[in-house]
C-alpha cells in the first residue's frame, strides 16, 4: 500500500525560490577555509594513527581506518563545493582545491564536475538520461525488455550490488578514464590520467615507507567505505516514491529541483559529516549556496524545510524501489510493478 504523503507544497513557485536563494549564494572566505581545515586536519590524523596502530594491532588500524571514512565524505563534500564554484568567490581557488582533494577521493575533478553539471541540467528528465544518474527505467521500459535486459536492470538495482559492487567499481576502475566524456576533448583525459599519476606516486609512497598492508588495512577501508556511503546518499537525493520524472516537453529545470530532489533530514552529527548535502532540494535550486549556509535557507524558509522530507527511517523503504511508473507518477518496486495494469 503506498504510504502517505509526508511533503507538503511550497508557497512560491520553484522559479521564485530560485531568486530568492540568491542572496544565500555568497560564500565566507574565513569560515570555507574553517571547514576545511576542520575536515583535513582529523582526517589526516587519523589516517596517521591507524597507520602507526598498525604495529600494535591490526583490528584497531581498521577500525580507525572505517571511521575515518567520516572525513573521507566530508571531504568530497568539499570538493563538491568547488566543482560548483560556491567555497570561494575565486573560481581558480576552488577547481585547484578540488583537482588536489580528487587525488584522496580517487575522482578526476575536471571529468566529475562536468558530468556533475550534466547531472544538474538533466536530472528528473526521461528524455536526458545516461549521465551522471543511475540506471532507472519506466515500468513500461522494463516490460518491453527481454529477459536478459530485465535481469541485468534487476542486477544493478539490486541493493547489494548497488551499495556493494558499484560504489567499488565507480571510485576504483570508473574513474581511472574520462567515462561519458571520452570524445569531449584532451581536457578531460589529462584530468584522469594527471589524477590516476598523483594516486599513484601517493600509494607508491605509502607502500615504499610501510608496505602493502598500509593499503590493505587502512586505505582500502577507509575508501570503500566512504564510497559505499556516497553512493546511498546520492541514491536517496533523487531515488525516493515522490520523486519527478518528466518527459522532455513537460521538463522545467527548477521544478525538477524542486521536487525531483529530497530533502534528507538527518541528525545533526550526520548533516554535519556529509556537509548538509542531505537538503538537496535546495542545492538544486541554486547549487552556488556554500554548503554550510543551506541550514541558513532552511531556517528563514520553513516551507523548503517540509518539502520532499524524508527521516533515516523513511529513506531505508526506498532502498528497494526500481521502477517510473509514468501513469502513477511515483517511484515503485519490481513486486508493486508486477501489480500494475499496463
Amino acid at each position: 500500500m503506498r504510504k502517505p504523503s509526508k511533503t507538503t507544497q511550497p508557497e512560491r513557485d520553484a522559479l521564485e525560490w530560485t531568486r530568492l536563494m540568491a542572496r544565500y549564494r555568497t560564500p565566507n572566505t574565513a569560515r570555507s577555509l574553517l571547514e576545511l581545515f576542520v575536515t583535513v586536519a582529523p582526517f589526516v590524523a587519523i589516517w596517521a594513527v591507524a597507520w602507526w596502530m598498525l604495529s600494535v594491532s591490526t583490528v584497531l588500524a581498521v577500525i580507525l581506518a572505517l571511521g575515518n571514512a567520516a572525513f573521507l565524505v566530508r571531504l568530497f563534500m568539499i570538493q563538491h563545493d568547488c566543482g560548483h564554484g560556491s567555497l570561494f568567490r575565486s573560481r581558480s581557488a576552488c577547481d585547484w582545491l578540488g583537482r588536489a582533494i580528487g587525488v584522496v577521493t580517487l575522482t578526476p575533478y575536471d571529468v566529475w564536475r562536468e558530468t556533475h553539471s550534466i547531472h544538474h541540467a538533466t536530472t528528473g528528465n526521461l528524455d536526458r538520461r545516461g549521465i551522471g544518474d543511475l540506471p532507472t527505467m519506466t515500468v513500461r521500459e522494463y516490460r518491453e525488455k527481454g529477459w536478459i535486459g530485465r535481469s541485468l536492470y534487476r542486477l544493478v538495482r539490486n541493493p547489494v550490488f548497488l551499495f556493494g559492487v558499484v560504489p567499488f567499481y565507480t571510485f576504483f576502475i570508473q574513474n581511472r578514464l574520462p567515462v561519458g566524456l571520452m570524445r569531449s576533448g584532451w581536457h578531460y583525459w589529462l584530468s584522469a590520467l594527471a589524477t590516476n599519476a598523483a594516486i599513484a606516486a601517493v600509494l607508491a609512497t605509502l607502500v615504499w615507507f610501510s608496505g602493502w598492508h598500509v593499503l590493505v588495512f587502512v586505505f582500502l577501508p577507509t575508501m570503500f567505505l566512504a564510497a559505499m556511503t556516497g553512493m546511498w546518499l546520492f541514491y536517496i537525493q533523487h531515488q525516493f516514491e515522490e520523486t519527478s520524472w518528466q518527459r522532455d516537453e513537460d521538463w522545467n529545470i527548477h521544478e525538477a529541483a524542486l521536487e525531483g530532489s529530497s530533502h534528507y533530514a538527518l541528525p545533526g552529527i550526520l548533516r554535519w559529516i556529509t556537509g548538509n548535502i542531505g537538503v538537496h532540494h535546495v542545492h538544486h535550486l541554486a547549487s552556488r549556496i556554500p554548503f554550510y549556509r543551506l541550514p541558513e535557507v532552511l531556517r528563514d524558509h520553513d516551507a523548503l524545510a517540509n518539502v520532499r522530507r524524508l527521516t533515516f527511517r523513511d529513506s531505508l523503504r526506498c532502498a528497494m524501489l526500481a521502477l517510473w511508473d509514468e501513469k502513477g507518477r511515483r517511484l515503485v518496486s519490481f513486486a508493486e510493478a508486477r501489480r500494475l495494469t499496463a
